[in-house]
């Protein structure tokens, strides 16, 4: 059998987990057949599942953690590299909608804590 390079990337399954996951899909496979019932064919199903991880050296939950792990990486990095920052004309511009939205307010010096409204 060939090896294409899309075949390698496929392969995310090496060396001794490899092998681990050979070995440990034949003993699955072996203490279901001994067993039966619905433990056996749980046992049989996970040793299945573990013997073609290592046989086909990909295990698709492995590629998906992994996309995950370097997606929270490229994350990470991106919000260190980019300061929060606003232009001058960002600043103006809040600084105006600030003073709009106060330059109504009234004060009366009246703290409503210790003197509050008559009738309540």
């Amino acid at each position: 059998m060939t090896r294409t390079p899309s075949n390698q990337a496929s392969q995310n399954v090496h060396g001794w987990e490899r092998a681990a996951s050979i070995a440990g899909g034949l003993y699955f496979l072996g203490k279901g057949l001994g067993r039966g019932g619905l433990g056996g064919l749980l046992q049989l199903a996970m040793g299945g599942m573990a013997l073609a991880r290592g046989v086909t050296g990909h295990c698709e939950a492995k590629r998906v953690l992994c996309d995950v792990n370097e997606q929270a990486k490229m994350a990470e990095g991106n919000s260190r590299s980019m300061p929060l920052e606003r232009s001058e004309a960002e600043n103006e511009r809040l600084k105006a909608n600030a003073q709009a939205a106060t330059g109504t307010a009234t004060v009366t010096g009246n703290d409503s804590l210790s003197n509050p409204p008559a009738g309540v």
